[in-house]
């Protein structure tokens, strides 16, 4: 099984990480924006990682000689090493839990707030439980300031959000109140929606609206596949802060599943290994 043992190959692999973490929400906002349903989003989420899971562990996972202090993965798959595969389990759970969160919590409160309070909800509550997991190996005095600003990070986008949700209700309040709906919007009519359908088919400039103005939010509106008109901006940010627990528990059950604080695994059996925990 192939490790990163250099300081240098571990950085670029968190370097690649926060690639992927920063660009995988937007890419799945912007499909949601277009009127793709989330659950479908999900779906072919989930395979994707399943089978990029299945490609590693059967590769790298099956890199240079097993032994018994790094057994490979079809090795590791005949071990008495349940309470490691609970506690990957239970990190798969939460995970999946602060993913489906997140997209519909993107509908409701943006996904620059959302990503925001989440990641820092993370890192306060992770960091601080894998702290006393690990022994309080790290020192205090230079981790925890950190996770100060982080947390400061979590209060003033919590004033952002109410910041924007003030401001929509404002711009949205500027239309004329529809007569059906009543709910301070005007969608455009069924021959407007033709007229710039075939404006678009002939290939003629289409004036687009410009973003963050109620033009805008209305147009999007009747595109996306979460209407979040008419509802309640805190339900955005519930599912937001739930996601950050979510996410937050990741970390230790990832934790416990390979390092075995807790001394679950039977004498003689090795730590689970990182490839059998992503499967």
């Amino acid at each position: 099984m192939y490790v990163v043992e250099s300081k240098g190959g571990a950085i670029v692999c968190m370097l690649l990480a926060l690639l992927f973490l920063g660009t995988w929400p937007a890419l799945i906002t912007l499909l949601e924006r277009r009127g793709r349903l989330p659950q479908h989003t999900y779906l072919d989420y989930t395979i994707t990682n399943l089978l990029a899971a299945v490609i590693i562990a059967l590769t790298f996972g099956q890199i240079g000689d097993s032994t018994v202090e790094r057994p490979n993965f079809f090795t590791q798959l005949s071990q008495d090493n349940w309470s490691s595969v609970l506690f990957a389990m239970a990190g798969g759970v939460v995970l999946s839990l602060g993913n489906l969160s997140t997209q519909y919590a993107w509908a409701f409160v943006g996904l620059s707030v959302v990503e925001v309070i989440s990641s820092s909800m993370t890192v306060v509550i992770g960091t601080t439980l894998n702290y006393f997991l690990d022994g309080k190996i790290n020192k205090a005095e230079i981790l925890f300031p950190g996770v100060g600003c982080f947390l400061v990070a979590v209060c003033l986008a919590s004033a952002v959000h109410s910041s924007n949700a003030a401001d929509y209700k404002a711009k949205l309040s500027s239309w004329p109140i529809d007569n059906e709906t009543g709910k301070g919007t005007v969608l455009p009519s069924a021959s407007e929606e033709a007229v710039l359908k075939d404006r678009e088919n002939a290939g003629g400039p289409i004036r687009k609206a410009k973003a963050g103005t109620a033009t805008f939010l209305i147009e999007l509106e009747k595109r996306r596949s979460i209407k979040v008109f008419g509802k309640s901006m805190f339900i955005g940010l519930t599912l937001t802060f739930f996601a950050g627990v979510c996410f937050s528990l990741f970390s230790p059950a990832f934790n416990l599943a390979t390092n075995d604080q807790w001394h679950t695994l039977k004498q003689g059996v090795p730590n689970f290994g990182s490839l059998q925990i992503v499967l």
